[in-house]
């Protein structure tokens, strides 16, 4: 006689699956496959519809059913994600990409319903196994866990902390160059960085800030300028102000009359040529490496020796997590000497 029943199996991965297998005939007939299930409760429910084919004396099709309710891929899943994410900066989307380029060739085909912690588990080790940062990971598993939620997929394989673990990583606390690591650069920079350079060290602003800092910025009757909110990486606009003579050189840097609004600043001055600039001339000068950041770090420590106060710490460079700028941007200095600017401006 016809009948259907459901056998439990476990995985290779050790998870449970309900199969459901029918017979159209006596016990000499075929068993077929009527599909597997992560729960039992979807079990019986295809359980019951093929004993009502069966009752109806039709063979199951089960071809359209499994075409209608097979789960689309993470690959489709997440290409429209990416395209209603209208809500990011540029940056922020070409983050996505990346990161979606680390994921979507190992398990782009795969129906995103299926796709376990366990499975999330072994692409960190891929990645970890290929070299990558673990803030790399990181910011992939994050990308992973927002397309997955977008899905409905809960609870969320990539945000299972239990299974999903990101490699264990020392990192070397940053060593802020010194006074005279500053000014040793400063003698071998082309001229059209030294400014740049004494800028940063006096101010702390992102060198991302300071490439985008157009003339409509400044304020001169007020000596300082506008980083505004769209340059801002915390979304935040505030005001910049400099020692005198640091300020005065940089009115030098273009007349009056041809400071029209959307000029930059710092003409010709990109964030890599001075991150490669600097680097170039820690080399040629004998001094430890340091980048346009570790200058951020520098003076975010040397405000501190001074006691500043954190909040206006943060105010001043634009830095919205407390927490962060004390445990992150603060450092024992080796020299807590200021570079003087008024003989260098």
């Amino acid at each position: 006689m016809p009948g259907v029943w459901i056998e439990r199996r476990a995985t290779a991965r050790g998870e449970t699956r309900y199969r459901v297998r029918f017979r159209i005939g006596g016990r000499e007939s075929v068993p077929g496959y009527g599909g597997s299930f992560r729960t039992k409760r979807e079990a019986e429910l295809r359980r019951m519809w093929i004993a009502g084919e069966l009752a109806a004396r039709r063979v199951p099709d089960l071809s359209a059913l499994d075409a209608a309710a097979r789960s689309p891929t993470l690959a489709a899943i997440a290409e429209r994600w990416k395209s209603t994410r209208v809500d990011v900066a540029e940056g922020t989307a070409a983050t996505y990409r990346v990161n979606l380029g680390r994921i979507l060739p190992r398990l782009g085909e795969r129906p995103v319903d299926e796709i376990s912690a366990d499975d999330v588990a072994a692409l960190v080790g891929k990645l970890h196994a290929e070299k990558l940062a673990r803030e790399s990971i990181r910011k992939t598993l994050a990308t992973f866990a927002m397309v997955l939620d977008a899905a409905g997929i809960d609870p969320n394989p990539a945000r299972d902390r239990l299974t999903v673990k990101l490699p264990r990583e020392t990192k070397a606390e940053p060593q802020p160059p010194t006074a005279e690591h500053v000014l040793a650069v400063h003698r071998l920079l082309a001229p059209a960085y030294r400014l740049p350079l004494l800028v940063l060290d006096a101010t702390g602003m992102r060198v991302g800030e300071l490439e985008a800092l157009t003339w409509g910025d400044v304020n001169e009757t007020r000596s300082r300028w506008r980083i505004s909110k769209a340059v801002a990486k915390t979304g935040r606009a505030r005001y910049v102000t400099m020692p005198a003579p640091l300020f005065a050189a940089v009115l030098e840097l273009c007349p009056r009359d041809d400071r029209t609004p959307e000029r930059r600043v710092f003409q010709g001055v990109t964030a890599d040529r001075l991150r490669t600039a600097i680097a170039r001339a820690c080399i040629a000068a004998g001094v430890p490496a340091f980048s346009p950041h570790d200058l951020r770090h520098r003076r975010i420590s040397l405000d501190h020796l001074r006691g500043v106060p954190w909040a206006k710490i943060g105010e001043l460079v634009g830095q919205r997590n407390l927490a962060v700028t004390a445990n992150t941007y603060t450092h024992v200095l080796t020299d807590e000497q200021e570079v003087e600017y008024s003989r260098l401006a």
